[in-house]
């Protein structure tokens, strides 16, 4: 990891989208998201050492706006989030992100970084890790039940990171689809649009759900879901938001990033507060079983953590500094005498 520590003239580098859009073209989304995937295993890996808290969620009639903090001691980070799903019929994104990172021992921002696009790449580089450790061995066809601003990310990561070479699209829109379809073309995957749920998931190893509504919704019913599958549910994170019928959860194994958060905001809301769940990092450390045989039906119930957002965080840290894909930002104070700030301001005039 590169140096954390701040800056003489207090200057913190910042990634702009344009400049976020530049640094994964110049890795290439590919590597970029083996990359993340590598950042984020190893985080939780060393899990225990964080600092960990539920994101400080403030909600409304129209969506929610949350910070999402975490330090591993050394090092502090934290994300700005928000979800309002219907900002798309406004033309507007429904997630935004920002975050920062910063050097525990001073106190100083060491990079501030757009993470909307980020987010999408480390949610996506999240499932595929998860799905790599989970999914039935020889899984190939993923079933890519919502086709919004996730779902190319999600289909790239699997295919890179989990192997699948082909992905069955449905949407309730369309149009939806055929975007995904058109993004996806080229990238050296099987895509097949599908008229219903039911169709796309014929065959599939892997389903991941991620639709946008803040609701109790049922995208998937018990029997639609056979033995042996990795369901990756990734679009219920708030609390009254769910993709998955409750029975499917009381057929599966269920594994989670942090069950303080996700019985608040995941699938697992729908469960009694003491239904047993497994804890990913538990997995990777080896400390908990993962799938068990060929007939289990894991379930990775995926609302995102602060963790997550940290690794990411540090990835561009680590990339930018010999891409030069930032700007120095003039965020901090720094007078000559650090105990003269009214000094610094009368001399500016």
């Amino acid at each position: 990891m590169t140096n954390l520590k701040p800056s003489a003239k207090a200057l913190v580098p910042f990634v702009s989208v344009e400049n976020m859009m530049k640094l994964i073209n110049h890795i290439g989304i590919e590597p970029m998201l083996i990359g993340l995937a590598d950042y984020i295993e190893a985080d939780f890996k060393r899990w225990e050492l964080f600092d960990k808290t539920p994101r400080v969620a403030s909600h409304s009639d129209v969506g929610v706006i949350e910070l999402m903090p975490t330090s591993d001691g050394d090092v502090y980070g934290f994300k700005y989030v928000n979800g309002h799903p219907d900002n798309t019929a406004d033309g507007l994104q429904t997630v935004t992100a920002f975050g920062l990172l910063a050097d525990v021992a001073t106190g100083y921002p060491v990079l501030l970084t757009e993470m909307t696009i980020l987010t999408a790449m480390r949610t996506a580089a999240t499932s595929a890790v998860v799905a790599r450790l989970l999914a039935p061995k020889g899984a190939h066809i993923m079933a890519m039940i919502g086709n919004g601003a996730q779902s190319e990310f999600q289909t790239m990561a699997m295919k890179a990171i989990a192997g699948i070479d082909e992905v069955r699209l449905y949407d309730i829109d369309p149009a939806a689809t055929a975007k995904c379809a058109a993004n996806l073309a080229g990238h050296g995957i099987t895509v097949v649009s599908c008229k219903t749920a039911e169709d796309a998931m014929l065959g599939a190893q892997i389903i991941t759900t991620c639709t946008a509504d803040k609701q109790y919704a049922t995208i998937l019913t018990d029997n639609m879901v056979g033995a042996g599958v990795h369901i990756n549910a990734i679009g219920g994170d708030c609390p009254g938001k769910t993709e998955l019928a409750p029975a499917i959860l009381h057929r599966a194994g269920i594994f989670v990033e942090y069950p303080e958060q996700t019985r608040i905001e995941g699938e697992i809301q729908q469960l009694d507060a003491d239904h047993p769940v497994t804890e990913v990092w538990q997995v990777l450390t080896g400390q908990a079983a993962g799938r068990t045989d060929d007939k289990q039906i894991t379930l990775f119930d995926s609302v995102g953590f602060a963790i997550e957002d940290f690794s990411a965080l540090r990835y561009v840290r680590d990339q930018i500094a010999e891409t030069k894909l930032y700007q120095p930002l003039d965020l901090l104070a720094d007078p000559e005498d650090p105990r003269d700030l009214f000094g610094m301001v009368k001399r500016a005039q």
